[in-house]
């Protein structure tokens, strides 16, 4: 197997999505259209995403046995991620979302419970190899303390670090000045700068504001208004793609696979935003999350399409 050049450390879980009409209110039942299961979790999300568009990536995660988790790490390997670094305790069960996707706007809610995630120590952030990586990638479904001592690694070794900060949860700003890519929605922006003490403000105000934490660059999604990039050059806003949504769910982490795949293979900021937001777009026209997320075949199609 090949050095993988991406290293995503992150989170596994079974996600449950039902699909209703639209979302529930506060005490509300209502008749779900269809049920189904299938592996997610922002870091197998990620990883995968990155392996289809033709990246080298590894993930490092924590996968309990219980609950069927070696099928998995084994669905994993067939998505051709490296997984050599994902530990697999016997006596732990895996994470798992429960997922509602509204049919009316394709809109989400939903709720995770960290299972093994949750328990990712630091001695295995300790022996994660990080030779001939150009990438590390981290997002929050993980303690933030293992977070950090893998970005300080990264850092002492040379590699780039690329925050994801989903799920928002406080005390992540703590994080921001070992990041070199900052990737936020609009929300998770607005919450990490009002943790800051700023107030409401556009994506390039927040983007700008959290960029002067520590990331050398922040991208702030901003669905179907598209992208938001803020480094040392100034603003560049790329604009949405216009498909029908059919379901947004896994959206991010295909940007975020995508976007780390283009950097990784040193495309510049312009393409790579592009080649982000293509994939992006290819996702949420189809059911499913991984499902969903696109082949490189797939986004080059598209690309050529619109030039």
């Amino acid at each position: 197997m090949s050095a993988p050049e991406i290293l995503v450390l992150g989170s596994v879980n079974r996600d449950l999505i039902v699909h209703a009409p639209r979302l529930p209110l506060p005490g509300e039942t209502l008749r779900g259209q269809r049920f189904g299961s299938c592996l997610g979790g922002k870091g197998a999300n990620q990883a995968v995403a990155a392996s289809r568009l033709g990246a080298r990536v590894a993930l490092a995660a924590r996968v309990g046995l219980l609950e069927n988790g070696a099928a998995m790490v084994a669905q994993l390997q067939g998505e051709g991620v490296d997984t050599r670094a994902i530990a697999q305790p016997a006596d732990e069960v895996p994470g798992v979302a429960l997922i509602v996707v509204g049919a009316e706007d394709a809109e989400n809610q939903i709720v995770t419970v960290a299972g093994s995630n949750g328990t990712l120590p630091l001695a295995q952030v300790e022996a994660l190899e990080l030779t001939g990586l150009r990438w590390l990638i981290a997002q929050q479904e993980l303690p933030l303390q293992s977070i950090a001592r893998a970005f300080e690694r990264a850092r002492a070794a040379g590699v780039k670090t690329l925050l994801n900060a989903a799920p928002y949860r406080p005390g992540c700003e703590a994080l921001l000045p070992l990041v070199d890519l900052l990737v936020v929605n609009e929300l998770e922006a607005q919450a990490l700068v009002t943790t800051l003490g700023g107030g409401v403000a556009e994506p390039e105000v927040l983007a700008q504001a959290l960029r002067a934490k520590g990331p050398a660059a922040v991208l702030v999604s901003l669905g179907a208004e598209g992208l938001c990039w803020v480094d040392d050059e100034g603003i560049r806003r790329v604009p949405a793609r216009q498909v029908k949504a059919v379901d947004t769910v896994g959206a991010g982490d295909t940007l975020v696979g995508a976007l780390v795949t283009a950097l990784a293979e040193g495309q510049t900021i312009e393409k790579a935003l592009t080649f982000a937001q293509a994939a992006a777009a290819l996702a949420v026209s189809r059911p499913g999350v991984q499902d969903a997320m696109p082949r490189r075949d797939e986004v080059e199609q598209l690309l050529a399409q619109t030039h």
